[in-house]
């Protein structure tokens, strides 16, 4: 019978990271979304429990097995492919990643859909505020790849891109932005009946402990510092069995990882963000890959990139690491 991981973090305590590098404070790979509300801090999850669920076995395996799973930043978008669409996401998942990033805002109206800016004009054919607009107007909008060519995709619902990744057994990493609630995606969630295809992204311990309370049922990244700040955050409520550590963008830290990998949790770093000061673009300097080798070996369980198209394709063991995952994990997580 297989340990649950908060077993192992009762029986193993916080000692098992003392020997691992401090981390400094968790970064972000973009911005943190806004303030909760009232409304959020005050709903909380009515019967639902939290427990090993289909998306944290898969984790489990994938860690378990030294596999390695790729997220695509906002959804992966290529030529021809904008960024929060669905037929990104099918581009994606057919040629790259099982996990897709994607944002989610809310119209005027009060529509959840994806879409990563404050304002309309860099990535669709519209213009204004995203809080401004009614979802009528919105879902009229052609989308702008990020080369600036105007693409016959229009922004989709969350509803749609949810029904979309439990009709493909694909994941989708929720980011919240500002214009909307973790209550609202929640319940979105799980009316689409996809609390087994979604990771919900978290910025502080403040939204760690509300998503734990509201969603217990679902699986987070959520950012961990030091051993103490670790123990906190799980004393505080958050199931291990559903958490991802969020360890940064900019200094890869596996000593950390094989840490919290002996506890059964899974870690996640990125090599995404500005174009020029991104790990994935001085990795790919050389056309070399051999540093997201070394992460895949040093314990990582997900990495979030702006390059899944590449590392696709990537020889060595970042390769090995991602057939591992597809091969030896995503086949149970399908059936």
């Amino acid at each position: 019978m297989k340990c649950p991981k908060s077993l192992v973090f009762a029986a193993i305590g916080a000692g098992l990271l003392a020997a691992c590098e401090q981390a400094v404070p968790p970064e972000t790979y973009s911005e943190p979304g806004g303030e909760m509300t009232s409304t959020d801090m005050d709903a909380d999850a009515g019967d639902v429990q939290s427990g090993e669920t289909k998306l944290a076995t898969l984790f489990d395996c994938v860690r378990e097995e030294g596999g390695l799973l790729l997220a695509a930043h906002r959804g992966g978008p290529a030529p021809g492919y904008p960024e929060n669409a669905i037929e990104t996401l099918d581009h994606a998942l057919s040629s790259a990643a099982f996990v897709m990033e994607v944002d989610i805002a809310e119209s005027r109206d009060g529509t959840l859909f994806l879409m990563h800016d404050r304002t309309l004009g860099r990535t669709t054919s519209g213009s204004g505020a995203v809080a401004d607009t009614g979802w009528a107007t919105i879902a009229s909008l052609d989308l702008v790849d990020n080369e600036g060519t105007v693409t016959d995709f229009n922004p989709p619902t969350l509803d749609a891109a949810l029904d979309w990744a439990v009709e493909n057994d694909a994941i989708l990493e929720l980011d919240r932005k500002e214009t909307t609630s973790f209550r609202k995606i929640v319940s979105a969630v799980r009316e689409a009946g996809a609390t087994s295809n979604v990771i919900l992204i978290t910025y502080n311990d403040d939204q760690a402990r509300q998503v734990a309370k509201l969603a217990p049922e679902m699986m987070m990244t959520a950012g961990i510092g030091g051993p103490q700040h670790e123990a906190e955050l799980l004393e505080s409520g958050i199931d291990p069995d559903n958490l991802i550590a969020w360890t940064g963008t900019r200094t890869p830290v596996p000593g950390k990882w094989k840490a919290l990998a002996g506890k059964g949790i899974e870690s996640a770093f990125g090599t995404l963000g500005r174009p020029g000061e991104r790990l994935d673009d001085q990795y790919w300097a050389d056309d070399d890959p051999s540093e997201y080798s070394e992460l895949a070996r040093g314990g990582l369980t997900m990495l979030a990139t702006d390059e899944p198209y590449r590392l696709a394709r990537a020889d060595g063991w970042i390769g090995t690491a991602q057939d591992i995952a597809r091969k030896e994990c995503m086949g149970d997580f399908r059936d």
